[in-house]
């Protein structure tokens, strides 16, 4: 009998699950920090924390996959605001 300890068993979460989620939370907070201050520090890595979320876990790609969109959201938002309040985008 052999088991197959690179992955989890189907009805339970792994730690790379927990993680992956836990880092897609972050990265959708972050990018609506990032919307309202310094979009051009914040945003961008937020996406990559997201993408690396999507990559580290299959269950948690849908809601990995909503924190890009999200962070493509608040990237052109904070943008937009940042170009015609003349703050400060960086």
């Amino acid at each position: 009998m052999s088991v197959d300890y690179g992955t989890a068993p189907s009805g339970r979460w792994s730690a790379a699950d927990t993680v992956a989620g836990l880092l897609a939370t972050i990265s959708i907070f972050a990018s609506c920090l990032g919307m309202i201050y310094r979009p051009v520090r914040i945003v961008p890595f937020a996406i990559i924390i997201a993408l690396i979320a999507a990559r580290m876990s299959e269950r948690q790609q849908r809601l990995s996959g909503i924190a890009v969109g999200i962070g493509v959201i608040c990237w052109t938002v904070g943008m937009t605001i940042a170009v015609v309040t003349e703050n400060p985008i960086y």
